[in-house]
């Protein structure tokens, strides 16, 4: 797959061409009368793209159908600092009409990590109505790029990179003193849409390894990233670029 890769002028710009592309297919699936199932990434990048949708709230973006999950979380409380669910109910969530009952968020407040992926798991199969052996299709999943080149809470050396049996699970591994839960590339590649978002020059050497190197998906996982029928963009301020220019 040839990702389609947009070359954006600075952070500011990304969080536009970002809050864009997701009220667009927020907007196609009002239209069509059908539910709108988006994962959303947590960190600073994903964040400006948030603030801009709120700030858009306004101009008849219809959230009624729009079902919100996130990709990953650290295991710790959602009013935490930390906390991918409270950056997006910060940002976004409490400033536009989301129905609340269609807010799905990680319970990783739990004591046992693994048992806040199994309840999200049942969550995801009971929202999307998921026969066995099925994987959910969502509508547009976010993702960022990790300086190591990982994805959601996929690292590289990590034994989830090939799993392959269920939607959800909690690492092994800590990093940064921290467990956490995360989708698994299964759910990732079966998504409708994925979109990265990738800002400032301290990316720019990853970025570069992710999509020009030799494929290296244990050393890179982002590079696992190839929806099945899907679409793949990147949204990449020039800094992040390193001189690239956009292409598709």
């Amino acid at each position: 797959m040839r990702p389609d890769v947009r070359i954006l002028a600075d952070a500011a710009a990304l969080a536009d061409a970002g809050a864009a592309e997701i009220l667009g297919r927020l907007a196609r699936a009002a239209g069509e009368d059908r539910p709108f199932r988006i994962a959303l990434a947590g960190g600073e990048t994903p964040r400006g793209v948030y603030e801009r949708m709120a700030a858009a709230a306004g101009r008849g973006a219809d959230w009624s159908g729009a079902h919100v999950f996130w990709g990953d979380e650290r295991a710790v409380p959602p009013d935490h600092y930390e906390s991918n669910y409270r950056m997006a109910r910060e940002s976004l969530l409490s400033r536009v009409p989301v129905p609340e009952a269609q807010v799905h968020r990680i319970r990783a407040e739990l004591p046992d990590p693994a048992a806040a992926a199994d309840a999200y798991e049942r969550e995801i199969r009971d929202t999307f109505h998921l026969a066995a052996g099925e994987w959910p299709r969502f509508d547009l999943l976010l993702l960022g790029l990790g300086g190591d080149g990982h994805v959601a809470s996929l690292f590289p050396g990590s034994s989830l990179l090939d799993e392959r049996q269920r939607l959800v699970a909690a690492t092994q591994e800590t990093h940064l003193g921290t467990r956490r839960i995360t989708l698994t590339f299964p759910v990732i590649n079966h998504a409708d849409a994925v979109l990265f978002l990738v800002s400032g020059d301290m990316k720019a050497d990853i970025l570069r390894a992710v999509l020009d190197g030799d494929d290296g998906p244990d050393r890179y996982p982002a590079q696992r990233v190839r929806p099945e029928g899907g679409s793949l963009l990147w949204l990449v301020d020039r800094a992040a670029a390193g001189g690239r220019s956009s292409h598709a």
